[in-house]
């Protein structure tokens, strides 16, 4: 029976697969990830207001999502935001990141959360593509930026 045949869990992520995560990053970015990448991974996971999953296959994690609760927004309520996710490209197109999705949103009902948002850069066409299969749309919000230093 190959990947494609099994079906992957989805639980709530733990600090001990930060290693995994960094790993599943890497491969998808082509670059190494920064060297606090694995602690920063762990505050997301014992944060009060995150919200985290991954997708297991046979013992090993091969997919991740990370996501908080905004409550102070500029005017928008209380909402979910996808901070980052992201699937071993061994796996991808195996509808992974949807059932993390759908974890995270089942989530965020439970805590009376209407609106999930994230961001994209706009050329990043497969990520776009991901999000609007999902029913994610453009938003009234425009992402600013300053850099400092």
């Amino acid at each position: 029976m190959d990947s494609a045949d099994k079906t992957s869990i989805i639980r709530p992520m733990r600090s001990e697969d930060s290693e995994a995560i960094s790993w599943i990053y890497s491969g998808i970015t082509k670059k190494p990830v920064e060297a606090d990448f694995a602690s920063v991974v762990q505050e997301h996971v014992q944060g009060k207001d995150s919200a985290c999953f991954v997708a297991e296959l046979d013992g090993k994690v091969v997919g991740f999502m990370i996501s908080y609760i905004l409550t102070l927004g500029f005017g928008i309520e209380k909402s979910g935001w996808i901070a980052t996710m992201g699937v071993d490209p061994r796996h991808m197109g195996q509808g992974i990141g949807a059932r993390l999705a759908a974890e995270i949103f089942k989530f965020y009902e439970t805590q009376g959360i209407t609106r999930v948002y994230t961001s994209v850069r706009w050329d990043s066409t497969d990520v776009l593509s991901f999000f609007r299969s999902l029913d994610f749309e453009r938003s009234d919000f425009i992402n600013l930026t300053k850099t400092l230093g």
